[in-house]
C-alpha cells in the first residue's frame, strides 16, 4: 500500500528563479520528508523551468502555463494536492 503524504507544500512562483532555488534548498534540508511537493510557475522566463527540472526528485507535481494571477496559481496547487 502506498502512504498517502502526511501534509502536501505548494510553491506559486514566477520569474523567481532565485527564491525557488533556495526553498528547494531548505526542503531538501527537513529531517521531516512525508510530504508532497507542489511547484506552481506561471510561465517564468528566467530559467525557473530549468531550476524545476533539475529538481525532479524533490517536487513531486508541477505546472507551468499562465494564469490569471497569484490567488488562480495557489488555486491550481490546491487542486494537485493529496496530502492530508
Amino acid at each position: 500500500m502506498i502512504e498517502k503524504k502526511f501534509f502536501s507544500i505548494i510553491t506559486v512562483v514566477l520569474n523567481a528563479k532565485g527564491d525557488l532555488t533556495e526553498t528547494i534548498k531548505s526542503l531538501r534540508e527537513q529531517k521531516f520528508k512525508n510530504f508532497e511537493y507542489i511547484v506552481i510557475d506561471g510561465g517564468s522566463t528566467d530559467g525557473t523551468k530549468e531550476v524545476i527540472s533539475k529538481n525532479l526528485d524533490m517536487i513531486n507535481k508541477w505546472k507551468s502555463e499562465k494564469d490569471l494571477g497569484i490567488y488562480d496559481a495557489m488555486n491550481k496547487g490546491i487542486g494537485l494536492c493529496e496530502g492530508n
